[in-house]
């Protein structure tokens, strides 16, 4: 829960049901106004991924294109964004145009005739990304039970390999023995952004070759990441499990699934 739903439950009730449904959306808070405006420090919005506020208020319509390019933004990059509004006069006075990034501040034009400046941080809020635990081994109950505590949400199947959901973003296959290849096919049909394969890199090579065998495409099969984690020489069930999701988060932070 973030400082803004924490001090408007309105908003809070709002970005509960869009997380349920694994929605983006943002908050944007006013932090500063110079001369005549609308709305003052403190006002707060939650806006939808197109920049519709769905919940609290801004002020008049003077921001709502800014704030609008702002969330778009911010939900693209995952990044937080600080716009200034402000008159034209200000503008050209500090050598700025509409558009210009400076100094982390994104400048925007004031067309209304208040000719006042408002300074708005918009915070975006993204689903937690998905991750398929493919198998019923040490490693794959350890990672289970660890990534929800880094904000993804899990799913496991226990050893029953069923269709995954097209386009999953993250799949671990640590069955380790027991259904492999089926995993790893799983894993291939649902075109997952990125594929980790829990077992020696010689292993990978036999399983390769069947998969490729059997009609695989071969690109996809190169893109798996086998063995699966950062070398850390992890030895224990545990120590593979952190070894996974500290490759997991480095890649999600770098905004990319393959490896």
């Amino acid at each position: 829960m973030t400082p803004a739903e924490i001090i408007a439950p309105e908003l809070s009730d709002v970005a509960e049901r869009l997380r349920a449904e694994a929605k983006p959306f943002a908050f944007a808070t006013i932090v500063r106004t110079v001369g005549s405006t609308a709305a003052k420090p403190g006002a707060r919005a939650l806006l939808a991924a197109d920049g519709t506020i769905l919940e609290g208020w801004l002020g008049g319509g003077c921001a709502r294109g800014a704030v609008k390019r702002a969330t778009v933004e911010a939900l693209k990059t995952g990044l937080p964004q600080l716009i200034s509004v402000a008159p034209e006069e200000f503008l050209d006075e500090i050598g700025v145009v509409p558009g210009t990034e400076q100094d982390g501040i994104t400048y925007s034009r004031n067309g209304c005739p208040s000719k006042g400046t408002v300074d708005i941080f918009v915070e975006p809020c993204l689903p937690a990304p998905t991750l398929a635990v493919l198998g019923a081994s040490p490693v794959a109950r350890t990672l289970a039970s660890l990534a929800p505590q880094f904000a993804w949400t899990v799913r496991t199947d226990e050893g029953e390999i069923a269709p995954l959901t097209q386009g999953t973003g993250f799949v671990v296959v640590a069955t380790q023995g027991q259904g492999d290849l089926d995993a790893l096919k799983a894993a291939l049909a649902a075109k997952a952004g990125h594929i980790s394969f829990v077992g020696s890199r010689r292993k990978f090579e036999s399983l390769s070759a069947k998969l490729i065998a059997g009609g695989a495409d071969p690109q996809a099969v190169a893109r798996i990441d086998a063995p699966a984690g950062l070398s850390i020489n992890a030895v224990t069930p545990e120590e593979i499990a952190l070894s996974i999701l500290a490759k997991l988060v480095k890649l999600r932070r770098e905004g990319r699934k393959d490896g």
